[in-house]
């Protein structure tokens, strides 16, 4: 089957999604838009002379009308953040982008990726706007968070992070939680792990919650591995990869809460995300996500 793929929005990280997707092969057909309809052909340019280099894919610039018949659309249009500045504090400027193209998107039937910050309070209105089911509304949410544990807690005890199973949950933001309780390497629980200490996890936590602001206070953007997330998160659900990833979805009944976008572990698939799961938590940690729940509650009821 021929995928195709559209990408709304085509600044550093658009750019970086599209460049992760072709470099992957997960398209036949990329299609991008932008609210600056030069910078899109130029992007789509650019990408076509480097085409002897990844896998054959068609590229073309286009309007978002143009791009309902893709199987997925990736979202990152928006403005970034600015050193700091919190993920919330883009809400008022994004939240009119998320109107614009979600009546853009009515009828749409494919898979909507959401990158976009605020991620959270950004998937929960594209889901309201658009009607979609929120099973194909994700927000890349804590996934890249989770990677950034990993690689984190790797480096800590001299391991490579994919022998690491770690995810933060919750806002990808400020409140965001690391489930301590359920890190493993090898099997073995990571507070049974030779030498770990109770107060790295505490250190660790707060190297990951900074790790964004950090690098936008170097470079003034994130954008490499956001793209590459995206992209893996895209071929696995358009390969059916039936993964577990912690992404940011609409919650109607996880852990009690409800009408509420954060991040859970989910299985995914070609339809979407077909269950979210909920490990069990301890009291403790069960308590910092409804403190997140909170806080995102608060940001999407201050858009009413």
């Amino acid at each position: 089957m021929k995928i195709s793929i559209g990408i709304i929005g085509m600044g550093s990280v658009g750019s970086s999604v599209a460049i992760s997707i072709l470099q992957n092969g997960i398209c036949s057909k990329l299609l991008l838009a932008d609210a600056r309809g030069g910078k899109a052909e130029g992007e789509a340019m650019d990408m076509r002379h480097g085409s002897a280099f990844f896998p054959s894919a068609e590229i073309a610039a286009c309007d978002i009308s143009e791009m309902l018949d893709c199987q997925a659309i990736a979202v990152t249009a928006g403005r970034g953040g600015k050193e700091g500045e919190s993920r919330l504090d883009l809400l008022k400027d994004n939240i009119d982008i998320v109107k614009t193209i979600s009546s853009s998107l009515k009828g749409y039937k494919g898979i909507l990726i959401v990158i976009s910050n605020p991620v959270d309070v950004m998937t929960y209105y594209y889901q309201k706007f658009t009607g979609m089911p929120a099973s194909r509304v994700i927000g890349t949410g804590t996934l890249l968070d989770s990677v950034r544990l990993r690689e984190i807690i790797g480096k800590k005890i001299k391991i490579a992070p994919k022998s690491v199973h770690a995810q933060v949950i919750g806002e990808h933001g400020d409140s965001e939680l690391v489930v301590w309780s359920k890190v493993s390497v090898g099997g073995m629980e990571i507070r049974e792990w030779k030498d770990w200490r109770t107060e790295y996890e505490a250190e660790i936590g707060e190297e990951v919650r900074n790790a964004a602001y950090e690098v936008i206070k170097r470079k003034g953007t994130t954008n490499h591995a956001i793209g590459l997330v995206t992209a893996s998160l895209l071929k696995w659900i358009l390969r059916g990869d039936r993964r577990i990833a912690t992404i940011s979805s609409v919650i109607n009944g996880a852990y009690g809460l409800k009408d509420i976008a954060l991040s859970l572990p989910c299985l995914i698939s070609f339809d979407g995300i077909e269950v979210v799961l909920e490990p069990a938590l301890e009291d403790n940690e069960m308590e910092k996500l409804k403190s997140s729940a909170a806080v995102i509650r608060k940001a999407i009821d201050s858009v009413n």
